[in-house]
């Protein structure tokens, strides 16, 4: 199926033109500037006009064994079929000896379980082995066309078509090498593995829900109902122009996220410098140096008499975040009176450290008017001093960890929570600019934050599109 720009009764609408100028015109003009299509996705009203059957139209389920939404120029029952009929290999590789130590920065692309994605290749962190290693593995080199399959642990069942990128390299133990024979396009076979049938099939061979992995001959006994291959390239194209559309939204997602790390680091500035490398038009003068004592005050209320109930934790992506949503169950005990009760603009410190916060983190609550933290954190409120975006703002930038860095040291007794006293840490030294500049800078980082999240919603709706057609387009 060719989607042309000039053809606009062909094009899949996932919502209105206006909608979509309303919602993404960034990514819209990023597009259109690359010389890229931008890709409509459908909606179910359209695609019952555009794809279902006659009967279908009707009102009526098609009946026999045929998906619920078909191109309407095919007809007759797919044909059962095991996927050990529609492949010349299945197979998973080995992680060399001396593990990462051996890989290279260049040579044979090694694939783990991290480069499968739901339908695309993530090769941003990709391994490369040399020439020798690659020999001793020649087995399970890749192939144009071979489905990789997730078969262990948490990523168990994402699936991709190899990109030619990967071509002639490996796979490590954690991946499978689906290589499909004439009967069955690479992109059809992947679908399969991807619709709900497939992903029922894998989870039913995970004994009680622990995911412990596929061998073989599982991956062998699954089985599919397939058109014929006519049918199953159109299939393939269709969702083949999805997949693409989702990468791309992936891409404009990171180049965003990109931009506000980069904002991050110029708009603010370290304790010792007088001002940020980079000054919003008409600001100038020199940036005040502040304890940050002097520009909040800490929140020590407790929670008497259990008056909440909302046990909060830090998330990276989702900063104060309810125990219950973020781990589907709640660690703290139900006793929760000597909890700190923190209101809606509440800000917290975690002093333990991880590869994306070697000095701890420090997030606001926002998506509550209340909850209940432990007294391991560190929590306050901004005073009059400084706007509550900013603080918000500049804790999500580097530029604080050089005060932490030295008044901190690693616990004794407590591994990988950082050591330090009460006093020291609002005893630390920040700079912060005029009220007026504050305001300016949290407005443009509130707007980047913004654009990631129309962004995101608009990803998130063409994952949900593409659930929906491996679900009916799929027996």
């Amino acid at each position: 199926m060719i989607m042309a720009a000039d053809k606009q009764d062909k094009v899949l609408n996932f919502s209105s033109e206006r909608e979509q100028s309303g919602a993404c015109s960034s990514s819209a003009e990023r597009e259109k500037n690359q010389g890229k299509n931008f890709l409509n996705v459908p909606n179910k009203r359209v695609q019952s006009q555009a794809c279902l059957s006659s009967a279908e139209r009707a009102g009526l389920r098609p009946k026999g064994n045929v998906p619920t939404l078909r191109f309407p120029e095919f007809s007759g029952e797919y044909e059962i079929t095991k996927i050990g009929k529609l492949t010349n290999k299945v197979g998973s590789g080995v992680t060399p000896k001396g593990g990462e130590s051996v890989y290279t920065s260049e040579g044979h692309p090694f694939v783990r379980s991290q480069n499968v994605g739901n339908g695309q290749m993530f090769l941003d962190d990709i391994a490369y082995i040399d020439e020798d290693t690659h020999n001793k593995q020649i087995a399970t080199e890749i192939k144009r066309g071979d489905v990789l399959l997730n078969i262990t642990g948490a990523s168990i069942g994402r699936c991709c078509v190899a990109s030619d990128f990967v071509v002639g390299g490996n796979v490590n133990q954690h991946v499978c090498i689906v290589r499909p024979t004439q009967d069955v396009t690479s992109y059809y076979l992947c679908s399969l593995l991807l619709s709900d049938k497939g992903q029922k099939q894998i989870d039913s061979f995970q004994a009680g829900g622990n995911r412990q992995g596929l061998n073989f001959e599982q991956i062998k006994s699954f089985k599919f109902s397939i058109p014929k291959l006519s049918e199953q390239m159109k299939v393939s194209e269709l969702l083949t122009l999805v997949d693409e559309r989702i990468t791309t939204q992936i891409r404009i997602i990171e180049d965003l996220k990109g931009e506000r790390k980069y904002l991050l680091e110029q708009l603010f500035c370290f304790p010792n410098e007088r001002a940020p490398k980079l000054r919003l038009k008409g600001m100038t003068g020199e940036w005040q140096k502040v304890k940050l004592s002097d520009i909040v005050e800490r929140v020590t209320e407790r929670n008497k008499a259990n008056t909440c109930n909302r046990v909060l934790t830090i998330a990276a992506q989702y900063g104060l975040i309810d125990q219950q949503e973020f781990f589907n169950k709640q660690i703290a005990s139900s006793d929760l009176t000597t909890y700190y009760l923190l209101h809606k603009g509440d800000f917290a410190y975690n002093k333990s450290y991880s590869g994306d916060y070697p000095w701890g983190a420090v997030k606001r609550l926002d998506n509550y008017n209340e909850g209940v933290l432990s007294s391991l954190y560190v929590c306050f409120r901004p005073n009059g001093n400084v706007d509550s975006d900013f603080l918000c703002h500049y804790f999500e930038s580097t530029k604080w960890y050089r005060g932490i860095s030295e008044i901190s040291g690693e616990g004794a007794r407590n591994h990988g929570l950082l050591n330090m006293s009460i006093d020291d840490y609002f005893n630390t030294i920040h700079r912060i600019p005029s009220k007026e500049e504050q305001h300016q800078i949290s407005s443009v980082l509130n707007t980047s934050i913004q654009k990631i999240e129309i962004e995101v919603s608009i990803l998130d709706r063409l994952q949900k599109q593409k659930s929906y057609l491996l679900q009916e387009m799929f027996v």
